[in-house]
């Protein structure tokens, strides 16, 4: 039966563009998807009759095309997403960590902090680079949930000139208390140089899987999280991550595509 066309005044929300997959898609994924609520919330939503789909109340379980304008009413605007690349400097903490120690929002203007942002995943305070900051909580489990691989590269210096044989160790996984790594991409820069790309994040592993190998770091450095690179922002600073770079992230991480960001896009 074909819905009829909505005649109430209430905003409609605008359906994003996803890939053809991602139609019919359940109604409670696409609330979630805008962020209006959880899945769980918008089941609720839809049980106190706030959600309608071209203008039809609309039941627990339904499935919209990619036509269909769906309205929440009722229930204000869906939450404005923000997502950063900070450049975050060695010596500060990415969480504060005590009373009067600065920490990355600290460097963040006071309109983005009203947005609740928070960094997902940390960096040592030794380690300086990229570090993603954001309002979304699905990034967090998306990104740092163990049952998910999902690449980042660092670029590390060594205190000694690296062995012949540390490329391979390292690319095949190095036993580090007993747990022994995922294999690994290494390129080796000069004798005490190297970028390495994991799909894990144990605590200080590539310090510690140096340290397994008979080395040291002396400087680490982030330079990428899956498709998003620091790019040319001095240290202390960040960019918005928007656009193109930001569809192709939330596509390769399983969201929808649709975000609100900032309008500021770098602050260096």
């Amino acid at each position: 039966m074909k819905r009829p066309t909505p005649k109430n005044r209430a905003r409609p929300v605008p359906t994003p563009a996803p890939s053809e997959s991602e139609f019919p898609m359940r109604l409670n994924k696409y609330l979630a998807l805008k962020g209006y609520a959880t899945r769980r919330d918008a089941d609720i939503l839809i049980e106190k009759k706030k959600v309608f789909v071209n203008g039809t109340l609309a039941q627990i379980g339904d499935k919209i095309r990619e036509m269909d304008t769906v309205e929440v009413r009722g229930h204000g605007r869906p939450k404005a997403y923000i997502y950063l690349a900070f450049n975050k400097p060695a010596g500060m903490d990415t969480h504060r960590e005590a009373t009067g120690e600065k920490n990355v929002l600290d460097s963040l203007p006071a309109d983005l902090k009203r947005m609740s942002p928070f960094p997902v995943g940390r960096l040592d305070k030794a380690s300086h680079g990229l570090l993603l900051i954001t309002n979304d909580g699905r990034i967090t489990d998306r990104l740092l949930n163990p049952k998910h691989s999902h690449e980042k590269t660092y670029e590390v210096r060594t205190k000694l000139p690296l062995r012949a044989t540390f490329k391979d160790k390292m690319e095949e996984g190095v036993s580090i208390e007993g747990y022994v790594t995922k294999p690994a991409k290494v390129e080796v820069l000069s004798e005490n140089r190297f970028r390495i790309t994991l799909t894990e994040g144990k605590t200080h592993q590539i310090r510690r899987m140096v340290v397994a190998l008979f080395n040291e770091v002396t400087e680490l450095k982030r330079i990428g999280i899956m498709n998003i690179k620091m790019g040319p922002v001095k240290s202390g600073g960040y960019r918005v991550i928007e656009g193109k770079e930001l569809a192709t992230f939330l596509r390769l991480l399983g969201l929808g595509a649709d975000a609100t960001t900032s309008t500021e896009t770098q602050k260096d």
